[in-house]
């Protein structure tokens, strides 16, 4: 079991170092180019992933302090100024405009009612 993890280890590591190599975009690439430490990975394969992962790509931290609102980052709704101003309406004319909206569908909605009475009492006429 020891010699399997001896084994497994480094090639997951090798492997996690290649693919996140290639994943990174290039203007984030430190000291070599992309391809070149695609290379040296997979030539030196413990030795080029943990000379990778230490370093060969910028790393900052992540979030607010290290991107953030100015940089494009994402923003949770809650936190977004635009968002919460967006979910407060037009003012009151938002609320006058609703409650038209209200009656109209209130009112169709009674003459719907009324006609199917009608129809209910025309059939029993009839039958």
């Amino acid at each position: 079991m020891l010699r399997a993890l001896l084994f497994i280890l480094p090639l997951a590591l090798m492997i996690y170092a290649f693919i996140d190599c290639l994943n990174t975009p290039e203007e984030e690439v430190k000291h070599l180019p992309k391809p070149v430490w695609a290379i040296v990975i997979l030539l030196f394969s413990i030795v080029g992933a943990i000379g990778w992962i230490v370093a060969g790509k910028e790393r900052g931290p992540r979030g607010r302090a290290g991107g953030g609102r100015g940089a494009g980052g994402w923003v949770a709704p809650d936190d977004n100024p635009e968002f919460l101003k967006s979910l407060k309406g037009d003012g009151p004319g938002a609320k006058a405009e609703d409650d038209d909206l209200l009656k109209d569908w209130e009112a169709d909605l009674r003459r719907r009612e009324e006609e199917l009475k009608r129809r209910e009492r025309g059939e029993e006429n009839e039958a």
